[in-house]
């Protein structure tokens, strides 16, 4: 499940080498408005395959995973993730560590139509400050193009309460991205030690999916072959 200001192509060379290796792969695409919504979604979604799956998440799309689980999934990876605690959200993780250095990078847009049911604003990565913050080992033009073609994730996402992990019943993977901006090394660190995650350590930014695709693929099939080499689903 990919996370904010990306979408699933994101994990395209992972899922490229797990298809290799006669994984079958399923990469929905994550809403982005509301970590309730969001969680709903991918358990109808992992319902319909009928089979066991290692859910893999990146960035906010670990707080989906952590939020969605269900009776068929075996396995939760993390990628760069956030793995919430019952009652904890986004924001509550990354105020508890030194936040990057510089001004905020985020920009808040009004929707151009609003719903009585949706959120009345959503966040972007401003262009200037995208390879940067996000994407710093990638080719600049590379980042370039996901500077203009990123999702926006809703604000209320960054709020919202979770509910009982699902890394508490389920066993976890997790790779650190040790040059992430967005989400601090040490915040993922603390998350993987107090899931009692299988740790992975990657040289890589937050794009750690598109930038270390290698090493992340290598996780998940761990992750897979250790607990009965089932799909994995994004």
């Amino acid at each position: 499940m990919h996370g904010a200001f990306t979408d699933a192509s994101s994990w395209s060379g992972v899922i490229r080498r797990l298809h290799t290796t006669g994984l079958t792969v399923y990469a929905p695409a994550n809403p982005l408005r509301g970590l309730a919504h969001d969680a709903a979604y991918l358990r109808s979604v992992v319902g319909q395959i009928g089979a066991p799956v290692v859910l893999a998440g990146h960035g906010y799309g670990g707080a989906v995973i952590t939020a969605a689980d269900t009776d068929n999934v075996v396995a939760l990876c993390y990628v760069a993730g956030f793995g919430l605690d019952a009652g904890e959200s986004l924001l509550d993780v990354t105020h508890r560590f030194s936040p990057m250095p510089g001004p905020d990078p985020t920009v808040t847009r009004r929707l151009p139509a609003e719903s009585p049911a949706g959120p009345d604003s959503e966040l972007y990565l401003r262009r200037e400050r995208f390879l940067d913050v996000y994407a710093a080992d990638l080719a600049p033009g590379v980042g370039g193009v996901l500077s203009v073609t990123q999702r926006p994730i809703a604000r209320g996402a960054l709020t919202a309460r979770s509910g009982p992990p699902a890394w508490a019943r389920k066993r976890s993977w997790y790779a650190i991205a040790t040059a992430d901006r967005m989400l601090s090394p040490t915040a993922q660190r603390f998350m993987a030690q107090r899931m009692a995650a299988t740790e992975r350590v990657v040289d890589g930014s937050h794009a750690v999916v598109l930038s270390r695709p290698d090493a992340v693929a290598a996780m998940i099939r761990e992750a897979a072959g250790q607990c009965g080499d089932h799909g994995a689903l994004y």
